[in-house]
């Protein structure tokens, strides 16, 4: 099957766009991303503001790209609030302004990329240890693949992860799949990362020169530039390393390979937006390793542009199949940290993939989380993933973390999609649950088992990916009806969380009718949305219940995260409950794990099923995220659900919540061991005025009076000294009031005692808004909550009318400080440094100086 005309013509018109990409001096000049109507014409846009239409956003349709010269000001927000005010103050009655034609717009910031997910320094290389004596029959297998293929890779033999002939069957069981004719052809993999050494032996017969692009340098080779530019190299490697007689091969060597170059400079989410769309209808599979800092207290999600451009992938991308995302879950577990705490990794649109090493084990590095569907092969136990480095003929030997995951499983995928090109990304995901291979499954700490006969581990997803199996399994794969979901109204808790074994548990009921109505059948991905407030972030943990008695640990505790709040709008993903029916009571755990001085209060909830729908000719497309999302409560229906506090042990065999029970076969998370109290932190003895206020007898004062630990004649005293006093003023201030009456009586002027305030400035008065310090307008926004698919709360903007532009350093929620949505890590001060501060003048926005490029 051949990919279509229709996403060939696409495919030409997206490379005629990428390639007028500019390149942009934000020391000189401002950048605006506006999304417009299909009234409005960009060269209006340009004409009432004095920008310069720059071009098209990539592939995102109606968005704009315009550039003026550098000024303090966001000046489209400022424009369209002064718009407002003045049809507020009615001096503009006109029926329609074309800025009324501007539906989103963003100013362009600067910002640190994200990090690579290769091993901390601090770790060092893969100790090489023995491996033990190869099996014999492995080894005749492997010299039998080899010759057959005429495979003369001289590290072949070193690419365990293809071939394991020590620890026989832990590998990616591919040599059939190749001997059966299945090398990846007609599949394309784009590896977005620090570039691709397109003129390396190994990796140029299968280089993609049209759907690469160097977004940091802004050029059409996105070719490895700074010493540390290594790693998009490696992984390219991995996956389409072709067969001769250089290094190794990839999984898919016949497969072709772009560069999409991201991770070397500071960049805009713009950029980043187009290079996720980047010639989308070729560029099957975007491989992504990488993410926000692995440290164990960051939290932080993609953009608003970024959101829309991956949605606009899975909806249009490959002719309307969807682009396929797969994101490498990260390295933070040494330090505690969860894969559901990042917004890439936790989105409905990406395969998450964790690691597993050469005997099988869970490497140290390798992060859980409920949003990991899969595992694959990397470094562990001695050793390393054996692949291309950057050079004519330079191999690496040191490859890892899952890292080196993810573009293993993207290679896989694109064998898949040599059989089966007409797969969607969600028979993708499908696939790869449905065929994963459980590792240790006896394992029941890790293990729980699931209502489709599946078993599935927050360490290790459903299993680790099996070649042959997922290819053979394609093979004859009916695809599956389009996406439908059921969003539940926002459930409202507002209880203290109790500290230690006792949790807040809130239970929702989804009834047949409800997702009859949403038109959905059965469950892929479930998402919460939640916001709690607290003192301290890493205590927090949630458990969510399904009505089969599914756990998903949706967050975990984290030591270094000392971040003072707790969730924001923030949503976690599960792909835990897949093929549940939904139907049944969902009931949401939330723990405060520690008993310290930190405390807080769960706010509220909203729960997102995912799935296939009934009714395909009922379908519909989620229409594209917004900044104001589900930002009025009031106009959401809501529920008030009633809250429990209970008990929950570790391994609990019969504790319910909300008549829910916990299955006792699902691993409980490690939990930081209870503070003990000592002679240091025992609570002082009470004091001879506190005792006798705790054990004096009742008196004649009222009961709801303050006691304010005296005893009890000392407060009669005080409370009658008081009353004497009250009635002493009241008395003065009647004589007062008389004696201005009659002042006022026997005086004959009328005259006023105040101005009046003239017509306009009394409408002023009465319209006046409430601000914060400042000036900007108190509001608290919910940014994204129909758009959970990916994490809330990173929502870039508030709306037009919200006071003045909010200068991030990461593009962060304006809703979170800095220091929430990032962490508080230790690079904040960093960032700040990359950060490109606008010009102090403040000269007219009219007056316009030649753009600098």
């Amino acid at each position: 099957m051949k990919v279509s005309s229709l996403a060939a013509l696409l495919g030409l018109a997206a490379l005629t766009a990428a390639t007028n990409l500019l390149p942009r001096n934000f020391d000189a000049n401002d950048y605006y991303v506006l999304h417009l109507d299909a009234q409005t014409h960009p060269a209006e846009i340009a004409r009432s503001l004095g920008l310069f239409h720059e071009g098209p956003l990539g592939e995102l349709a109606d968005h704009h790209v315009f550039v003026a010269r550098k000024a303090e000001d966001d000046i489209v927000r400022k424009e369209k609030r002064e718009l407002a005010e003045r049809r507020r103050r009615k001096r503009d009655l006109g029926e329609r302004h074309v800025l009324d034609g501007v539906l989103f717009s963003q100013k362009q910031k600067l910002r640190k990329p994200w990090e690579k997910r290769t091993l901390p320094t601090r770790f060092g290389p893969a100790r090489r240890t023995s491996r033990g004596q190869p099996d014999a029959q492995a080894v005749q297998k492997q010299a039998h693949v080899a010759t057959t293929l005429q495979i003369l890779d001289p590290i072949f033999k070193e690419q365990w992860h293809l071939f394991n002939p020590v620890q026989v069957g832990h590998d990616v069981n591919v040599t059939d799949v190749w001997l059966s004719g299945v090398t990846g052809k007609n599949a394309t993999v784009a590896i977005v990362d620090d570039g691709l050494d397109m003129y390396s032996d190994d990796l140029k017969d299968n280089y993609y020169a049209q759907g690469s692009y160097d977004f940091n340098d802004k050029t059409n080779e996105p070719k490895p530039r700074l010493a540390e530019d290594r790693h998009g190299t490696r992984c390219a490697g991995e996956v389409s390393a072709v067969k001769n007689n250089v290094c190794g091969v990839g999984v898919a060597y016949d497969s072709k390979i772009a560069g999409l170059r991201i991770l070397s400079k500071l960049i805009s989410d713009a950029d980043e937006a187009v290079a996720m769309n980047y010639d989308f209808q070729h560029n099957q599979i975007y491989s992504c390793s990488w993410g926000p800092p692995d440290d164990g207290k960051s939290m932080d999600a993609p953009g608003i542009l970024i959101r829309r451009a991956m949605l606009n992938a899975v909806q249009n991308g490959r002719g309307g199949l969807g682009s396929i995302y797969v994101f490498a879950s990260g390295n933070g577990a040494p330090v505690e940290d969860n894969c559901n705490f990042d917004g890439y990794t936790n989105s409905i649109y990406s395969i998450t993939v964790g690691a597993v090493d050469r005997e099988g084990k869970h490497p140290f590095y390798s992060e859980k989380c409920s949003a990991g569907l899969v595992v694959t092969y990397s470094s562990g136990s001695g050793d390393s993933i054996h692949t291309t480095d950057v050079g004519q003929n330079n191999c690496a030997v040191n490859h890892g973390g899952t890292s080196a995951a993810a573009p293993l499983a993207a290679g896989i995928f694109a064998l898949v999609l040599q059989v089966r090109p007409d797969l969607s990304w969600r028979d993708m995901q499908y696939l790869a649950m449905d065929t994963a291979v459980p590792i240790n499954p006896e394992n029941k700490e890790d293990w729980q088992a699931t209502t489709i006969g599946k078993k599935y581990s927050h360490t290790f997803g459903y299993g680790k990916i099996d070649s042959w199996g997922i290819v053979e399994a394609a093979k004859t794969w009916k695809n599956v009806k389009p996406q439908a979901w059921y969003f539940s109204p926002w459930i409202h808790v507002n209880k203290p969380i109790p500290e230690g074994d006792k949790g807040v548990a809130v239970t929702f009921t989804v009834t047949e009718d409800m997702l009859k109505e949403a038109n959905l059948e059965r469950l892929e991905h479930v998402t919460v949305t939640m916001n709690i407030q607290h003192t301290r972030r890493g205590d927090l943990s949630v458990d969510l219940i399904s009505p089969n008695k599914v756990v998903s640990h949706l967050s975990v505790t984290r030591s270094p995260d000392n971040v003072e709040a707790g969730y924001v709008d923030w949503t976690f993903m599960s792909v835990v409950h897949w093929g549940e029916s939904g139907v049944g009571d969902w009931t949401i755990v939330v723990k405060d794990t520690i008993k310290n001085k930190h405390t807080g209060t769960f706010t509220d909830w909203h729960l997102k099923l995912w799935g296939e729908a009934r009714d395909a000719s009922k379908a519909r497309l989620l229409p594209m995220p917004t900044e104001e999302d589900d930002d009025d409560h009031a106009a959401i229906p809501t529920t008030t659900a009633q809250a429990i506090t209970t008990t929950i042990a570790p391994n609990p065999a019969t504790t319910k919540t909300s008549s829910v029970a916990i299955p006792t076969d699902i691993p409980d998370r490690p939990v930081k061991p209870k503070p003990t109290q000592t002679s240091d932190t025992a609570q002082p003895s009470p004091t001879q005025d506190e005792q006798a206020a705790q054990t004096s007898p009742s008196t004649w004062l009222p009961s709801f009076l303050p006691t304010l630990g005296v005893s009890a004649s000392t407060r009669a005293w005080i409370y009658g000294a008081a009353a004497l006093i009250i009635v002493f003023c009241s008395g003065l201030g009647i004589y007062l009031w008389m004696a201005r009456r009659k002042r006022l009586r026997n005086n004959a002027r009328e005259n006023y005692e105040f101005e009046l305030l003239d017509e306009e400035e009394a409408e002023g008065l009465a319209s006046g808004e409430k601000v914060g310090a400042a000036g900007n307008k108190a509001r608290r926004t919910r940014g994204g909550e129909l758009y959970d698919a990916f994490a809330g709360g990173s929502d870039d903007e508030d709306d037009f009318d919200a006071g003045a532009y909010h200068d991030r350093a990461d593009d962060v929620s304006p809703r979170m400080s800095e220091k929430q949505a990032r962490g508080a890590s230790d690079s904040d001060g960093e960032e700040e440094e990359h950060h490109v501060i606008g010009d102090d003048d403040s000269d007219d926005d009219n007056d316009r100086r030649p753009l600098q490029r």
